[in-house]
């Protein structure tokens, strides 16, 4: 079975890629969120969607006292790979076209 990230909104993706980078709990993963997003996304938002990755296998939360820290699992690691060679070749042009617009 080949585990996708929902591409949907892009919430998990951007949830996969922080987790890649470094592990986090979901306080600080909405922070991230928010700064790229420009709306720190809700408790309602962000729970969820982790609660949904941990269901599909992608990510893990370890307890730390009171604070859950999550950390990708291999599926994980394998699914934010699929999910980033996805993103770079369905949004290229987009991207090129951008580039192209901000140096006029």
């Amino acid at each position: 079975m080949q585990h996708q990230c929902d591409m949907r909104g892009m919430l998990s993706f951007h949830i996969l890629w922080h987790l890649a980078q470094k592990q986090m709990h979901g306080e600080q993963l909405a922070e991230e969120l928010g700064k790229k997003r420009g709306e720190k996304p809700k408790a309602g938002t962000i729970y969820p969607a982790l609660k949904d990755l941990s269901k599909k296998g992608l990510i893990k939360g370890e307890k730390h006292g009171k604070t859950i820290v999550y950390s990708l699992t291999p599926e994980g690691k394998k699914a934010v790979a699929t999910a980033r060679e996805y993103f770079c070749k369905a949004f290229e042009e987009i991207f090129e076209g951008y580039k192209k617009t901000k140096k006029k």
